[in-house]
């Protein structure tokens, strides 16, 4: 390891290092706009320039040079100072002097540069140069007269999302960044250039003009919108949720967030259940809490009351409706609202074991049923980063557009019992197989088939398993912990004819089977399951409940309450705390505190932020077969998947121009 000194104190580097990470490891801070840890070295705002010797007698961009035994680094010189101040200068030369009505103003680095390592005049009185607006999508607004060219964006787009959509036009004072014959972006990471952009060029379209950083109220959260569980920041203002960004987690998002989590908080303000409903005369009407308690106690439900999960719930939501039915003596609850079964007896077999940042260092990978750009888009960002390092990539479904080189293997499920030659020679030269199940491939009933590739394909070693399922519901393995899963599915429970099936936000179910049934829609959007219900209790969304959350990858994940719920909504857990006193039964909780603590008593692993520990993989059936094709994926629509995301102005546009194809009309139209 190469000893380096910098301003007088010496300390060893890892190898490989560069000088300016040299100096953060000293504790000196080193401005920079280029340089990004997670993307390719550019080199070319010079805004990083340190003195270096032995070297030439002139500042060194210490981005791009590699630190060496004996170097001796001054970050704090007279000529570093006078560098970095001529730097800035040229840098703000064209750089138009709108900071008020910028939106990227209180958190813009040039504005932080400035301050601290500008020179504080100019001596620039020509014209500044001025360069068009470009259309990026209805996701990020553009002024690029603001641009300072650091191509942090480009290097994003083609490096982490896989999608060479933005790149530089002509060259020197003619130089500009543009998207591809100036198209909306359209990827599922797109906005994620919005927080690399450290000037103003590129800023959040549907935030524009909206608020000041220092306005707002920050609350730690957890992205609902697919089951990769990101972690993001909810900035409100008052009782609304002005916008999600992402948060630093290396194990889950990297610094990443898709474009649905980012961008579906507009939805949480529209369409919104505020008020309790009765259904009378076949029309829904206004009603009081009291008398929607007492039409269920009317029902009389006794043991014959089910409760179906939906796919943005909280574990404490799931388990206070568990304790409900529970003392009414029901074991009727169901979290697979679409019809999918599957054997959940070994929790393990229904995991994503590799881990986000496993899969990464697989070297061959088998995705069977699953569109992972649409499910999972930052799972899908790891994958490239495992076909960067020599990873080979195969796919058993419909064939979908991927960011990376991959060989689609056909639509029939009957490829896992005959192996192909090539999926087979890769498989076992491999050090690190990996298999991925996704929702596609479980509704066909594959998981049996894809267990008994763990052995043939020696997917368990020592410090290594890479057998996966995908799941694309934030509830999903949380309500599997809770015991959501009846041995044959949403059969089971029409099959019992319950009496009283209470829906707790779940708008994807069938509910025709229950026409004879008192349907209780418990959620927060007037979606499709308020539109089926009879009465309608008004919940809290993600953002206004504390509450805890299970990714795909088993890891257990805490959310804060951000703003209040509206009108007469009311947190989950306290709506089947008080429907239990209406139906006269006792549940074992009387504020959050004792709900969380019934809830680790009885899966203590909820209670431990972290991957929870299911154990062994199962032994496979060795009579298990893959039948039947996968004619297409679950997700038909990225951007509405959800009853948050349909009901955001934002998605809907998005879908329109992005995926539909649709023109919008401009105003002048």
């Amino acid at each position: 390891m190469p000893k380096v000194t910098v301003d007088g104190q010496e300390l060893e580097v890892p190898a490989g290092a560069t000088v300016l990470q040299a100096c953060e490891l000293a504790g000196k801070e080193i401005p920079r706009f280029c340089y990004h840890e997670r993307l390719s070295i550019a080199g070319n705002c010079r805004m990083c320039l340190v003195e270096v010797k032995p070297g030439p007698p002139k500042p060194q961009a210490s981005c791009a040079l590699p630190a060496a035994d004996g170097q001796e680094i001054r970050t704090d010189s007279e000529m570093v100072k006078t560098a970095r101040e001529g730097v800035m200068e040229f840098l703000l030369i064209n750089h138009p002097l709108d900071c008020p009505i910028c939106d990227q103003g209180g958190e813009c680095d040039l504005q932080d540069q400035s301050m601290a390592y500008g020179r504080g005049a100019t001596r620039y009185d020509a014209n500044k140069r001025a360069v068009t607006e470009k259309y990026m999508g209805p996701l990020i607004k553009t002024v690029m007269t603001r641009c300072i060219h650091c191509t942090r964006c480009v290097r994003f787009s083609e490096e982490i999302a896989g999608v060479d959509e933005i790149g530089a036009l002509y060259r020197g004072e003619d130089m500009q960044i543009t998207t591809y014959l100036e198209q909306a972006a359209a990827h599922e990471l797109s906005a994620n250039v919005i927080d690399l952009c450290p000037v103003g060029a590129l800023t959040s379209r549907p935030y524009a003009f909206e608020a000041r950083p220092w306005e707002l109220k920050k609350t730690l959260s957890i992205d609902v919108s697919d089951a990769v569980g990101a972690n993001i920041r909810l900035d409100s203002r008052g009782r609304e949720v002005m916008r999600a960004l992402p948060r630093i987690n290396d194990d889950v998002n990297e610094e990443w967030l898709s474009d649905k989590g980012r961008y579906q908080v507009d939805g949480l303000t529209k369409r919104r259940l505020d008020k309790v409903f009765m259904r009378k005369r076949g029309k829904l009407t206004e009603s009081s809490w009291d008398e929607a308690f007492k039409a269920i106690a009317k029902a009389k439900p006794g043991k014959n009351i089910a409760a179906i999960a939906g796919d943005m719930v909280d574990c404490e939501t799931m388990f206070a409706a568990k304790a409900l039915l529970g003392a009414m003596g029901s074991t009727l609850l169901e979290g697979r609202q679409t019809g999918v079964d599957y054997d959940v007896s070994n929790l393990a077999a229904v995991n994503f074991n590799t881990t986000f940042a496993g899969i990464e260092t697989a070297d061959a990978i088998l995705i069977v049923g699953s569109h992972v750009r649409w499910e999972a888009a930052l799972v899908n960002v790891r994958i490239r980063k495992a076909v960067k390092n020599g990873a080979q990539v195969f796919v058993v479904g419909p064939e979908w557009e991927t960011t990376y080189p991959a060989t689609f293997l056909g639509e029939d499920l009957s490829v896992l019992n005959r192996i192909p030659k090539a999926l087979g020679d890769a498989m076992k030269k491999a050090e690190r197989p990996a298999v991925i199940m996704g929702g596609a491939a479980l509704a066909q009933g594959a998981l049996g088939a894809g267990l008994k590739l763990i052995d043939k394909f020696k997917l368990v070693k020592d410090g290594w398993n890479g057998f996966n399922v995908m799941h694309f519901s934030a509830a999903r393995m949380g309500g599997l912990m809770l015991g959501y899963a009846q041995k044959n599915g949403m059969a089971d429970i029409v099959k019992a004819k319950p009496r009283v099936v209470f829906s707790l936000g779940a708008d994807e179910m069938d509910f025709e089977p229950f026409a004879d049934a008192l349907k209780v829609y418990i959620g927060h959007h007037g979606d499709k399951g308020a539109h089926a219900a009879e009465i309608i209790l008004p919940a809290a969304s993600y953002a206004e409940k504390d509450g805890t959350y299970v990714n795909t990858e088993g890891r257990v994940q805490f959310a804060e309450k951000a703003v209040f719920a509206p009108g007469d909504a009311r947190e989950d857990w306290t709506i089947l705390r008080a429907l239990a006193d209406a139906l006269g039964v006792s549940v074992g909780f009387d504020s959050f505190a004792e709900l969380q603590v019934a809830m680790i008593k009885a899966v203590p692993a909820l209670g431990e932020e972290g991957l929870a520990d299911f154990g062994d993989l199962p032994k496979a059936d060795s009579k298990a077969k893959a039948e039947g094709t996968i004619s297409a994926y679950p997700i038909k629509d990225f951007y509405l998947t959800n009853p948050i995301a349909r009901a955001s102005a934002t998605m809907q546009q998005c879908s329109a121009e992005l995926l539909q194809g649709e023109e919008l009309a401009e105003a002048a139209e």
